[in-house]
C-alpha cells in the first residue's frame, strides 16, 4: 500500500495525474477501467488539451480533438459489423495514424485488438490469424500479398494505401463521431513476442494498472505536452509502452512509417523533439551518418532517448553520447514483464554495460538452477521481474515461470555492489565450451569496442572436441582488414582463453526482425568460409 501511495505521489510530480483536481481524476480512472488506457488517454486529452497535435505522420497533423472524434467514428463502424464483445481484430500496419486509430478505435468498439508483426512471412501471418482467433483485418496495402490468402469471411479494411478492401477513411466519413457508451471492462489487446526463435507468441493484456504509467516516466524524463519521435515500431511494447505514457502526458508522436537515419534527425530539429523511442541498431545507423550530416540539423531539443528491444553496447551509448550529448535512457524488459529496470545516462557511465535500477512498483530478483533465491553481490543467476502490468499467460496455453510472484524474462543476470543490474545473456544463448559457460554478450561488447567494428554477434555451434565453441560474425568497417586472426588476438588479450571466438565470420549486415532482435537462428551454423 505504501509503494502504491509513492506511485501515486510520483505519478502527480511527473505530471500524469493531478491530485488537486480529484474529480477528473476519478473519471479518469473509470474511464481506464472500463476502456483500457490508450482509449481512455486520448479522450482525456482531447477533453483538457483539444488543439495539441497528437500525431503527426506522412500525411500531416491530427490534434487530440480530431483524433478522439476519428476513433469513435471508426468505432461505430467497426460497431456494425455486430461481432460479440471482445472479438479479436487483427492489424497489420506500420507506424501511422491509421494504426493509432485502430488502437484507439477497437477499444471503444469493445474489441481486442491484436497487434500483428510487420515482418510476418505469409504462412507466419495466417497461422497467427488462426491462433487469435481474428475476425477482422486492417492492413497496409503493402501487406496485400499476406492477407489474400486469409478465409473470404474475414472483413479486411486498409489503413494505409489502394488495396483490396475499405479504406478505413472511408468508414470514418461514413459514420458520425458521438462517443459509443462505454464497455463494462475493457476489450484489451495482444502484443506479439519478437519471434527470434519460432512463430510470435501472442500476450494479451486486459486489465492494466493506472500505476503502469509511472514506471517508466519514474526513471526517464519524458516530456509534458512536447513531441516524441518514434523510430521503434508501435506494435512492439517498447514503442507501445512509451507511445501509452506519451498520452498520458498530451505530448506529440511524431510516427515515420519507414526507418530513414536522415529522416529521423530531420523529425527531431523540425518539431523540436524532447524524446526518441528506438532501438540499438538505429542509433548505429544515426550515428553512420557521421558528423557532417547530423551537423546539418539542430538536435540540441533532444532530451532523452528511449531504447529498448535488445542489447545496447557501452560502446555505442559511448559514441552517441559524445555525438548527442548524456541522452540515453537504456530500458530492460519483455513483452511479458514490460519495463523491469532502467539505467540512467550517469549509471551507464559509472558502469558500462548496467540496465540500471527497477522503478517504482517494479522488484527484480535473481533465482539459480534450483528456484532459490541468489542475493550475493556478482553472483550470476536467473533474472525474474515483479510488476503491476500482469502478463495473462500466452494464447497458446503456455506460461512463464513464477517463483514467490517473480515471472521470469528468460535472461541470466547479476548485480554489482550497488544493486545495478546486468544482463549476461538469454537462458540459451550460454555457451558451455570446454566445461566452461561463457555469456556471448560479455563477447559481443568487447568486439563493438572496436573501431573498425560495426556490430557483432557471438553464437555456440556444436564442437567434437569441447562440445561447443564460440563463432563470432562481425560486421566490419570499409577500413577494417577482415583479418580472423587480428579478432582473435583482441579478445585473447582482454578476455580469459575460453572466450576466444574459434570462428570469425564478416558479414555485410546481421539478420534482424522488424523489433531491431538479432535472429539468431539465421546466423549460419555451418563451418565458415572464413576463420
Amino acid at each position: 500500500m505504501i509503494e502504491h501511495l509513492r506511485a501515486v505521489l510520483r505519478m502527480h510530480q511527473i505530471g500524469i495525474i493531478d491530485l488537486l483536481r480529484p474529480r477528473r481524476l476519478l473519471r479518469a480512472a473509470a474511464d481506464n477501467s472500463r476502456l483500457g488506457p490508450q482509449a481512455a488517454l486520448i479522450m482525456k486529452a482531447a477533453a483538457e488539451h483539444p488543439d495539441a497535435p497528437a500525431v503527426t505522420d506522412d500525411r500531416g497533423t491530427l490534434t487530440y480533438r480530431e483524433l478522439d472524434e476519428q476513433s469513435n467514428a471508426l468505432a461505430h463502424a467497426l460497431k456494425g459489423l455486430g461481432l460479440p464483445d471482445r472479438s479479436v481484430v487483427g492489424v497489420l500496419a506500420r507506424d501511422h495514424r491509421g494504426l493509432v486509430l485502430a488502437i484507439s478505435g477497437t477499444a471503444r468498439a469493445t474489441l481486442r485488438l491484436a497487434l500483428m508483426n510487420t515482418g510476418l512471412a505469409k504462412q507466419q501471418f495466417a497461422e497467427v490469424v488462426a491462433r487469435e482467433k481474428v475476425r477482422v483485418v486492417l492492413y497496409d496495402s503493402e501487406f496485400a500479398a499476406l492477407v489474400e490468402g486469409l478465409p473470404d469471411d474475414i472483413p479486411r479494411y486498409v489503413t494505409w494505401g489502394t488495396a483490396p478492401g475499405t479504406p478505413i477513411d472511408e468508414l470514418i466519413a461514413a459514420h458520425p463521431v458521438t462517443p459509443l457508451p462505454l464497455p463494462d471492462r475493457p476489450g484489451g489487446f495482444i502484443i506479439l513476442t519478437s519471434g527470434t526463435t519460432g512463430l510470435p507468441k501472442g500476450a494479451p493484456r486486459t486489465k492494466v494498472s493506472p500505476l503502469a504509467s509511472a514506471v517508466i516516466a519514474d526513471r526517464i524524463p519524458f516530456p509534458r505536452q512536447g513531441a516524441a519521435v518514434f523510430a521503434s515500431p508501435l506494435f512492439h511494447s517498447t514503442g507501445f509502452g512509451a507511445w501509452t505514457v506519451g498520452l498520458s502526458l498530451a505530448n506529440h508522436a511524431v510516427l515515420l512509417r519507414r526507418f530513414d537515419p536522415e529522416d529521423i534527425v530531420r523529425a527531431i530539429a523540425e518539431h523540436r523533439a524532447q524524446m526518441l523511442v528506438a532501438v540499438p541498431t538505429m542509433l548505429t545507423r544515426i550515428l553512420a551518418l557521421g558528423p557532417e550530416i547530423i551537423s546539418k540539423y539542430d538536435t540540441s531539443s533532444l532530451k532523452a532517448v528511449f531504447v529498448a528491444g535488445s542489447a545496447l553496447a557501452p560502446e555505442l551509448t559511448n559514441r552517441f553520447h559524445e555525438m548527442f550529448g548524456e541522452v540515453i535512457y537504456n530500458v530492460y524488459g519483455s513483452t511479458e514483464v514490460a519495463v523491469a529496470s532502467v539505467a540512467q545516462p550517469a549509471e551507464a557511465r559509472r558502469a558500462p554495460g548496467t540496465v540500471g535500477r527497477p522503478p517504482i512498483t517494479v522488484h527484480v530478483a535473481l533465482y539459480d538452477a534450483n528456484d532459490r533465491r541468489v542475493t550475493r553481490s556478482g553472483a550470476h543467476g536467473r533474472v525474474f521481474v515483479r510488476t503491476g502490468i500482469p502478463f495473462e499467460g500466452y494464447t497458446d496455453g503456455q506460461h512463464k515461470q513464477v517463483i514467490d510472484g517473480y515471472m521470469a524474462t528468460g535472461d541470466q543476470g547479476h548485480f554489482d555492489d550497488e544493486g545495478l543490474l546486468f544482463i549476461d545473456g538469454r537462458d540459451d544463448d550460454m555457451v558451455i565450451s570446454g566445461g566452461e559457460n561463457v555469456y556471448p554478450v560479455e563477447v559481443e561488447n568487447l568486439l563493438c569496442g572496436r573501431d573498425d567494428v560495426v556490430e557483432a554477434a557471438v553464437i555456440g555451434v556444436d564442437d567434437p572436441d569441447f562440445g561447443q565453441r564460440l563463432r563470432a560474425f562481425i560486421v566490419p568497417t570499409d577500413a577494417s582488414a577482415r583479418d580472423p586472426q587480428v579478432v582473435k588476438d583482441y579478445v585473447r588479450a582482454h578476455l580469459a582463453r575460453y572466450k576466444v571466438p574459434r570462428d570469425v565470420v564478416f558479414l555485410d549486415v546481421l539478420p534482424r526482425n522488424p523489433t531491431g532482435k538479432v535472429v539468431r537462428r539465421d546466423l549460419p551454423t555451418e563451418p565458415p568460409v572464413t576463420g
